[in-house]
């Protein structure tokens, strides 16, 4: 038999062991079963085991049903072969009867994962708001403190546009560096989802599987926002007032 990894989880089966079961046989002795390997099943936090349906008749003399999996031949279409076993069966039963693939038990789960932590999407926008509101704050007090070095730093010759590139790096630096730590807690907060909250709470798991071309288009988004940010924060260093401001000591 075969048994799911909830079910591996809550009750300690392991692959290649052997296991009595409360399935009475036809001989009346308890069923003794090997587990051939244990398969992820995201429909039932319960656990689940399954065999095969001639071995189960073939054991207890019991040809009833209300659970089933169907394995595909290579090639074969899974909506055609839905269609067919709807086609063969009695339209009564035909209409009480549920089909779904793995793929979509799998989908609705995180589905339903995803709606259960929907909360931390509005605390990632309000971090990302608050993290540029810390840029600009910053690079306001930098400008203002800053005021003469700007000044002097026209005077010396150089251009708005050179300023203007200074400012931009700076805060794409500071962007760049929270995005690295961002990115990088975020991995170590995915992990011990996957590997400690998921077992515990769902009793499965799953593969850690990287998103890098959100990773770069988030990259990319929040230092060129930051850089902006520091921008439109530092624009006192292109005013007049900066060039003034060196006048005072003369």
């Amino acid at each position: 038999m075969w048994v799911s990894e909830p079910a591996m989880l809550l009750y300690g089966y392991e692959a290649g062991e052997t296991i009595d079961l409360p399935i009475v046989s036809r001989n009346g002795k308890p069923a003794t079963f090997f587990v051939a390997g244990i398969w992820r099943d995201y429909g039932r936090q319960q656990g689940a085991i399954t065999m095969d349906a001639a071995d189960y008749t073939a054991i207890t003399g019991d040809a009833t049903r209300t659970d089933g999996s169907v394995e595909l031949e290579p090639g074969a279409s899974s909506g055609q072969v839905i269609e067919d076993l709807r086609a063969a069966l009695p339209r009564a039963l035909a209409q009480r009867i549920a089909f779904a693939l793995p793929g979509e038990l799998r989908a609705l789960s995180l589905e339903i994962f995803d709606r259960s932590f929907a909360v931390t999407y509005l605390l990632e926008a309000i971090a990302i708001l608050v993290g540029l509101a810390g840029v600009a704050a910053t690079f306001s007090a930098q400008t203002l403190a800053r005021t003469k070095e700007f000044g002097m730093l026209r005077h010396l010759g150089v251009t708005r546009r050179q300023i203007i590139a200074m400012l931009l790096t700076e805060g794409a630096l500071l962007g760049a560096v929270g995005v690295i730590a961002g990115i990088g807690l975020g991995l170590a907060m995915s992990q011990v989802l996957i590997h400690v909250v998921n077992p515990q709470s769902f009793h499965w798991t799953m593969e850690t599987r990287l998103p890098y071309a959100l990773f770069a288009t988030v990259t990319v988004a929040l230092i060129a926002a930051a850089a902006a940010t520091a921008l439109l924060a530092g624009r006192r260093a292109l005013s007049i007032d900066a060039v003034r401001a060196v006048r005072e000591d003369w």
